[in-house]
């Protein structure tokens, strides 16, 4: 008897078409499907979220806890303020993962396995979520990415600072030379200046004659884009909006108490740490290190001479950061390369071969934050993400090292499936749906705004209703059920 596996693959996929046929195209009109697409070292990941306006008795997020009073680029107050107040909800629907090996520290290598990835983890994500997503915000980091700082100055008209002037004089921080290889991310204000009056972070209403803006410009290499969107692309999806890597965890992982009292957040994935540091509440510095898990797993294939596989699973399991912290006496499995059987070591062995590379690490970022001059304003300390952060006892050595507080970053204010996502693995692409909240279009605030009003409408309804209800059983219990 032979077996065809071409026809069982040939059936396998047509039961997956079967299911994917069944995908609702688009969510009710009260509702918005976001997406976020992380295309990293090591693996793709997919995340789908619903927003829509919640009851009070709903594990729900606040406008005013949305994206933790996170700003649009080139713009001064939240998108999100335009809308009704009221609970907002971001349920989290569907998450979608694939190994990635098409990607390197933020540049594709390999179209079509970048390509593949990016389908199979879409796929895995609609059939979670129970939606089809056309449109995505995608990640975007690595070395090719630069930042400076720039500034404008306008005069007001009619001199009381609008909307339009704010506009006017973001535009004029960006009229700077930007190489033609090089493509602007964003544009994102730090403080601004109406005539001597300095340090304003929202100046809309205000009075004056001159208006400046100090901004900080992310630009990405054109080349580098143009490829990872082409990626996408081929693998059906439309990518909405380009979002820096690190500024996309930040808004998942930071509160607004951290990035007012300074706050530097440090996602470190699998090829590169990216460095995101706040002031006063404003992105003040941005940086990348090549340095990530990939390099870990690299140290332990090989001083315990075991495959990257193996090395990979034996880190996330049994790996430290700091050899001090375990037992002495504690053993662990290793397989062995080639067929050889599997070896028993002291788990403080494999410690010992990855504390030095997380030294080295945290010393690069630590040298990094100390390079931009801000070292002393960050009074919040740093904050881990990323999946190669889930490393046991690196915040510990960060804290011994840097001498300010660590912690380890995970997304907040979120709801849906928390447990799946609730990881620093999974922090950029929770922030890419928190940055599409603080960017929906006119047409989506319209939705979201009509919604609002019907849902106040119909809870109006419903406490009426509860109101006749309670009378009526009071008038019958009062005539002693006379009255049916």
């Amino acid at each position: 008897m032979t077996f065809d596996r071409s026809a069982t693959d040939r059936s396998n996929g047509a039961a997956g078409a079967s299911v994917r046929d069944t995908l609702r195209e688009r969510p009710p009109a009260s509702e918005i499907v976001l997406a976020g697409l992380d295309i990293g070292s090591t693996k793709v990941s997919v995340v789908i979220g619903l927003l829509r306006y919640a009851n009070q008795n709903h594990n729900h997020m606040s406008t005013s806890h949305v994206g933790g009073g996170a700003k649009a680029a080139g713009s001064s107050v939240p998108v999100i303020a335009s809308l009704p107040t009221g609970d907002l909800q971001l349920e989290i629907v569907g998450l979608g993962t694939a190994p990635s090996n098409g990607i390197r520290q933020g540049v594709v290598v390999n179209v079509e396995s970048t390509i593949e990835a990016i389908a199979k983890a879409r796929e895995e994500a609609e059939l979670m979520a129970g939606y089809r997503v056309q449109d995505v915000y995608l990640a975007v980091g690595g070395s090719h990415v630069k930042s400076f700082d720039s500034r404008g100055m306008i005069a007001i008209r009619n001199r009381e600072v609008k909307a339009d002037d704010i506009a006017r004089v973001i535009e004029a921080a960006k009229a700077v030379a930007v190489p033609s290889d090089r493509q602007v991310l964003h544009v994102l204000p730090r403080e601004y200046k109406i005539d001597e009056q300095a340090g304003i972070s929202d100046p809309i209403g205000m009075s004056g004659v001159r208006l400046e803006a100090n901004v900080h410009i992310i630009t990405a290499g054109q080349t580098a884009l143009q490829n990872i969107i082409k990626c996408a692309e081929k693998a059906g999806l439309h990518v909405r909006g380009l979002v820096l890597q690190q500024l996309a965890s930040s808004l998942a992982v930071l509160s607004e108490d951290e990035r007012k009292l300074g706050v530097s957040v440090v996602d470190i994935g699998g090829g590169t740490s990216d460095i995101m540091t706040y002031v006063a509440g404003a992105v003040a510095h941005t940086a990348t290190i090549p340095v990530g898990g990939a390099h870990f797993t690299q140290d332990v294939a090989m001083g315990l001479r075991t495959p990257q596989a193996a090395a990979e699973l034996v880190k996330k399991k049994f790996g430290c950061a700091i050899a001090d912290l375990v037992d002495e006496n504690e053993t662990i499995e290793v397989e062995g390369v080639g067929g050889r059987k599997p070896r028993s070591l002291l788990r403080r062995d494999l410690c010992e071969v990855i504390e030095p590379r997380a030294e080295e690490t945290v010393l690069l970022i630590w040298q990094e934050i100390r390079r931009s001059g801000l070292a002393n304003q960050i009074g919040s300390g740093i904050v881990l993400t990323g999946g190669a952060s889930l490393l046991e006892g690196l915040c510990e050595m960060g804290e011994f090292i840097c001498e300010v507080p660590v912690r380890r970053g995970v997304p907040e204010r979120i709801g849906g499936l928390t447990d799946v996502v609730k990881s620093p693995e999974f922090a950029t692409t929770v922030g890419l749906l928190v940055y599409g909240i603080e960017n929906l279009s006119p047409q989506e605030k319209q939705r979201l705004a009509q919604a609002s009003r019907e849902g106040d409408l119909t809870g109006m309804g419903a406490t009426i209703d509860k109101s006749i209800e309670m009378v009526a059983r009071k008038v019958k219990d009062f005539f002693g059920g006379a009255l049916s």
